[in-house]
């Protein structure tokens, strides 16, 4: 139990740092874990001794290049490999566009891109994690699983046509349109995702994410 501990407190305090943009200094991490502030210490230098945080002149820990080496690992660089393709069409579209996957019984944002040239979009942080049975991304990963039993006519009908939108599933008012990116197994069901609080933005971009899904499949294939 206490090896657990320890990992868990130790992960947690990577979380905490790499989700600070200023960083964070040993007591702030110590509030945040909820532990004295030798604890908090003995965690930031192991973690710093494997570089994956670094501690600045201000005596605040901060994300180190080791992480870098632990995203590039993830399903063979996913998230990098779609980028290029992922800006192309959020800029293309004016809306915000993102990549998930399944894991469990929940999608998972692995990347998310919001248009350069707009003032206001709707977005949500990469990392975040939806039910798996809800929204046009959670739909559309579903569909590329095979039929379960009492599973919705929507995932049906996704698996059928290749796209799915939905309307107010994840936030009220908002329309998702989301495509499946074919993956051989063992790779995760994957999908790109469409977000607005305009039906016919989500409309006019459905050929474009359908084609964009396509080309990410060809790349990962």
């Amino acid at each position: 139990m206490n090896g657990s501990q320890t990992l868990a407190r130790g992960l947690t305090a990577l979380q905490l740092v790499a989700a600070a943009p200023a960083g964070l200094n040993v007591q702030e991490v110590a509030g945040g874990l909820e532990v004295h502030r030798t604890i908090a210490y003995r965690l930031l230098t192991t973690l710093a001794e494997f570089r994956l945080v670094a501690k600045g002149e201000d005596g605040r820990y901060r994300p180190a290049a080791g992480l870098a080496v632990l995203g590039a690992s993830f399903d063979r660089n996913l998230r990098q490999l779609s980028l290029p393709i992922l800006r192309a069409l959020a800029d293309d579209l004016g809306t915000t566009v993102s990549l998930l996957v399944a894991e469990g019984d929940q999608q998972v944002a692995i990347a998310v891109i919001v248009p350069t040239h707009v003032a206001y979009q709707l977005a949500f942080h990469e990392g975040s994690r939806y039910p798996l049975n809800r929204g046009a991304a959670g739909i559309a990963l579903l569909a590329s699983m095979p039929p379960r039993p009492g599973e919705r006519d929507l995932v049906t009908r996704a698996r059928r046509q290749g796209w799915v939108i939905t309307h107010g599933e994840i936030e009220p008012n908002t329309y998702g349109l989301a495509v499946p990116v074919h993956r051989d197994a063992p790779s995760p069901p994957t999908c790109i995702n469409l977000i607005s609080h305009r039906e016919d933005v989500v409309i006019r971009g459905k050929d474009a994410v359908i084609n964009a899904a396509k080309q990410l499949s060809a790349i990962l294939s």
